[in-house]
């Protein structure tokens, strides 16, 4: 009996730890502000809790609600008032500007020098001259303005005028064919099997994804069958 109670607690624990997620928004998943970030870790803390809980686990629930809560009210209050979001989500910090560091500007980030220098590496500067400015985000990454001859080269600069690519709509997914995108890049089976054909392929389920370009009309097909390369230089 208190397996089962373990194994329905677990499963309560994971249905409204999703729908807590899903009210806080999917801001949860990607840029974390330390509120969001404190919020996120107690609830899945709790959550694991939860799971072991037979006699009341009612309660967790409950602080899982409030911390919930909270982080709906925070988003709300700081929607409103730039003062308050200053306070606790914080701001953006300019590290660098014009040749010049703001060491205070570091200090108050929590950022040294060298985390600084590794953070422009990751994004291709590794000469600091490359760069007109830096800031630290609230969420802890760091934004980089390139000066203008560092920067890569746009068909603008060179008066061009592309035509504007469109998304692709995934057709045939691990050789099973969604009727549905089909239908909606204005295409049917018939269309498929005929394009399947022209590059040599039988049927779908040769293929491991297929994708229309909604701007052409164009399928790209990638097979099913294609072996680990035995030169990966990750292995």
């Amino acid at each position: 009996m208190d397996i089962l109670q373990t194994a329905l607690t677990s499963i309560i624990s994971i249905i409204v730890l999703f729908l807590l997620t899903k009210l806080m928004g999917n801001k949860q998943l990607s840029q974390l502000s330390m509120f969001d970030y404190i919020i996120g870790i107690s609830i899945g803390s709790i959550a694991a809790e939860c799971s072991f809980e037979n006699e009341h686990p009612e309660r967790m629930v409950v602080a899982m609600l409030i911390y919930a809560a909270s982080a709906y009210i925070v988003s709300i209050v700081t929607g409103r008032s730039t003062h308050l979001r200053k306070i606790i989500i914080g701001r953006p910090l300019i590290l660098y500007d014009k040749g010049k560091l703001y060491r205070e500007n570091f200090r108050k980030a929590r950022i040294d020098l060298s985390d600084f220098l590794t953070h422009c590496r990751n994004q291709g500067f590794f000469d600091l001259s490359q760069i007109q400015t830096a800031v630290f985000e609230y969420n802890g990454s760091l934004s980089l303005l390139p000066v203008e001859g560092a920067r890569p080269v746009t068909p603008a600069d060179m008066d061009m005028q592309p035509a504007q690519r469109e998304i692709m709509v995934n057709v045939i997914l691990d050789g099973n064919v969604n009727k549905q995108n089909l239908k909606m890049t204005g295409n049917n089976e018939v269309w498929l099997g005929k394009q399947l054909r022209e590059q040599g392929y039988n049927n779908a389920g040769e293929i491991y994804l297929g994708a229309v370009s909604t701007a052409d009309n164009t399928i790209s097909l990638y097979p099913a069958n294609v072996k680990n390369d035995p030169s990966d230089p990750f292995e």
